[in-house]
């Protein structure tokens, strides 16, 4: 328990709810909706409470009931209304706050529960593109603000990654292998960014192929072994901060020197460092891609 975060600022809450601070003092002082603590300099300071229940009055806000109405409600029935409303409609409001509240907490049945909840409904796939890339995303502001700090944010993205080599693994024991080539995910050194490759992963291993995963920070020399073994091998990689732009030209040469005497094995790269590429200058072997999606519809 001593690593939950207990107490709040008001931007905290701003950026958490999507709810500008300006409005919530308003929402205070017109309606006494939150009531904060005040530090010795007259700093507001709000608890897991109070942050709870700003997400789901901005949740009932969202949903058309006016401030007004919603001041008026008695405690328990702010948090009832909530339930209603996402049983009826799974709204993505109510998702994305729950899943924040168990980053908060550090609440990995919750998250669980929640995350077993959209499966009933949706697609992996599905929960992937249109959950888990949208909190990523705001979790990585939340953490450049200062809102959370790097523990929530390793907390929830080793969740997801549990979640998706879990996928993973259920669909290879259930899908056949009945397309070629054979497909060698991985990331080269220093890279750790891994939740995208992941999840391409997942869905090469859906499309019928053989995945031969290597994971994070694999020198280069070694996917001559794979060459060898497997000559029309297809390598992916995600670029998102190794190679460096003044690298990343010298790996690529490096690769297609490796594959000299493999003329099927190919190099598919996508992620933030391939702007530094130019597609017009790159070996025969080397393809660039601009997204996961376009990697997938490649396959």
């Amino acid at each position: 328990m001593n690593n939950i975060k207990k107490s709040f600022s008001i931007r905290d809450l701003e950026n958490l709810s999507g709810i500008k601070a300006h409005t919530i003092r308003i929402w205070e002082k017109r309606y006494n909706l939150l009531s904060p603590e005040r530090t010795d300099t007259n700093i507001r300071r709000y608890s897991l409470e109070s942050l709870q229940k700003l997400l789901n009055i901005t949740l009932l806000y969202n949903n058309g009931y006016k401030i007004s109405k919603i001041a008026n409600f008695d405690e328990g029935r702010i948090p009832q209304l909530v339930t209603d409303i996402t049983t009826k409609n799974h709204t993505e409001d109510y998702i994305a706050n729950t899943f924040k509240i168990a980053m908060i907490n550090f609440d990995q049945a919750l998250f669980t529960q929640t995350y077993n909840s959209l499966l009933e409904k949706y697609t992996f796939s599905e929960i992937f593109r249109e959950t888990f890339v949208p909190l990523l995303n705001e979790l990585g502001i939340l953490w450049q603000t200062d809102t959370i700090s790097p523990a929530h944010e390793h907390f929830v993205a080793n969740l997801i990654k549990q979640k998706i080599i879990l996928k993973t693994e259920e669909m290879a024991q259930v899908q056949t292998v009945t397309k070629t080539p054979v497909i060698v995910p991985y990331l080269p050194e220093n890279e750790i960014h891994e939740i995208g490759l992941l999840f391409l992963n997942y869905e090469i291993v859906s499309k019928g192929y053989k995945s031969i995963y290597l994971g994070q920070t694999v020198p280069l020399k070694n996917l001559q072994e794979l060459m060898k073994t497997f000559e029309d091998a297809h390598f992916i990689s995600y670029f998102t901060v190794s190679p460096t732009k003044d690298k990343i030209e010298e790996y690529v040469a490096e690769f297609a020197s490796l594959a000299s005497d493999y003329p099927q094995a190919k190099l598919w790269l996508l992620g933030y460092q391939t702007q530094y590429l130019d597609p017009r200058q790159l070996p025969p072997c080397i393809k660039l891609f601009s997204s996961i999606d376009k990697v997938i519809e490649q396959l």
